[in-house]
């Protein structure tokens, strides 16, 4: 069963710390053998995950709260 992260969307974040982040979201493929024509067909899982552009993973609360979680830097969308 192959994987893949496919990339939604990225933003501007700025972080408690003051600085500037790039957040990635991205959503889980999982790859689909049902189709016979020999080219790749992938499809969503339903997860999701928040990553900045370092590869540093981000946490999303219920309440939609981030935070870098090696860090712990909270994170505010600036648009």
């Amino acid at each position: 069963m192959d994987k893949k992260l496919h990339l939604l969307d990225s933003f501007e974040a700025r972080g408690t710390d003051g600085a500037r982040y790039k957040v990635m979201a991205y959503e889980h493929l999982l790859r689909m053998d049902l189709v016979a024509d020999g080219g790749d067909h992938w499809e969503p899982t339903g997860l999701s995950e928040y990553r900045l552009a370092s590869g540093e993973r981000v946490d999303v609360a219920p309440d939609g709260a981030m935070r870098v979680a090696a860090t712990g830097v909270a994170l505010h969308p600036t648009r």
